[in-house]
């Protein structure tokens, strides 16, 4: 029997995009197909917390609607705990669940037990134990005292705070779990962390898929990581084998002032910059800056460059590759930088 709780293999998806606006009256030709996912190949181990990285738009969401009976891919095939997401959609459900951050779940007029207890009838869990699930989940999200409260009186974070017990409740084989700190406080977010990872950890046979925007939450959860973009997977290992990929390229952090976004398509010129990345900080008036370098010898022509634009330098230090790094250096930005030219 295969140890695998996830396997794709070469999923293709594409839709068809309708022009709109002026586009659409110079445009009379047949939808255009905008492709989500480009012939993806992915394994996910049973008892793994898998993390999928990626910008918006790189098809992380799509995958996990294939993987969830969601969708169909438009070529390839998606086995989840050894079935056929396709073929054997409604069985794959029975064994799966899913969390994704920010969504409206349930209803509101609803207390919070009422719609957990709901949830576990679809899925056929007797009241009692139901109940007991509930009670105990509810303890580790400290949502307690408002057990008894409708789920239109929750604050954001509260009702997230739910969804998570959600996905819990159901106790399934393999969880996906799309942005799942998404609206929540350092404290709760820590919480979710934790429990994840004991979750899993409690029973060899338990699976999670989990995509974030957040690097050190990845960094910090997950066995494995793919970084996926523009529908294709580009890097697929463990968190700190990803970070070897740039061992041999010092990374080196620049703080300076007196200089703005404009000036950083000069200094990604000069000879030996790999990659640069920058973010304003509005508290310091200054540019906080990430150097990939060829060699170390590089960061005097870099400095070099940066005083005679006019840049007063205010901290360097060198820094060891973190995920961040690798995944810039394998997307060409930061997994928060907006693209432009994502369609929403």
């Amino acid at each position: 029997m295969s140890n695998l709780a996830i396997k794709a293999n070469y999923v293709g998806r594409t839709y068809k995009v309708k022009a709109s606006g002026k586009r659409r009256d110079q445009d009379k030709s047949a939808p255009k197909l905008l492709t989500a996912l480009d012939g993806v190949d992915l394994e996910v181990k049973q008892g793994e917390l898998f993390g999928l990285l990626g910008p918006n738009g790189a098809g992380k969401t799509t995958l996990i609607k294939i993987c969830t009976t969601l969708l169909a891919p438009t070529s390839g095939q998606v086995s989840v705990a050894g079935l056929d997401v396709v073929k054997d959609a409604q069985a794959v459900r029975h064994k799966i669940n899913m969390v994704s951050g920010g969504e409206t779940s349930g209803y509101g007029i609803l207390t919070v037990r009422e719609n957990l207890w709901m949830f576990c009838q679809f899925y056929g869990i007797p009241t009692k134990e139901a109940y007991r699930r509930i009670d105990k989940l509810l303890r580790v999200v400290e949502l307690e005292d408002k057990a008894s409260t409708r789920i239109s009186s929750l604050s954001t974070g509260q009702r997230q705070r739910m969804n998570f017990c959600r996905g819990f409740i159901t106790d399934p084989e393999v969880l996906f779990l799309d942005e799942p700190t998404l609206g929540l406080d350092v404290t709760a977010a820590r919480i979710v962390r934790k429990f994840t990872r004991d979750w899993v950890n409690e029973n060899p046979t338990r699976t999670v898929l989990i995509t974030t925007h957040y690097m050190a939450e990845a960094d910090e959860l997950c066995d494995r990581i793919a970084i996926i973009n523009n529908g294709k997977v580009h890097a697929c290992d463990t968190p700190q084998n990803l970070k070897k990929l740039l061992q041999k390229q010092p990374v080196f952090k620049i703080v300076a002032s007196r200089i703005g976004l404009e000036a950083i398509e000069q200094l990604k010129t000069v000879s030996g910059v790999v990659r640069l990345t920058a973010k304003y900080e509005p508290e310091k008036d200054a540019l906080d800056m990430s150097y990939i370098l060829e060699d170390e010898s590089a960061i005097g022509a870099a400095v070099t460059k940066l005083t005679s634009i006019g840049g007063n330098i205010l901290s360097l230090k060198k820094e060891e590759p973190t995920l961040e790094d690798v995944f810039i250096k394998l997307v060409g930005k930061g997994l928060t930088e907006v693209d432009e030219n994502v369609q929403p």
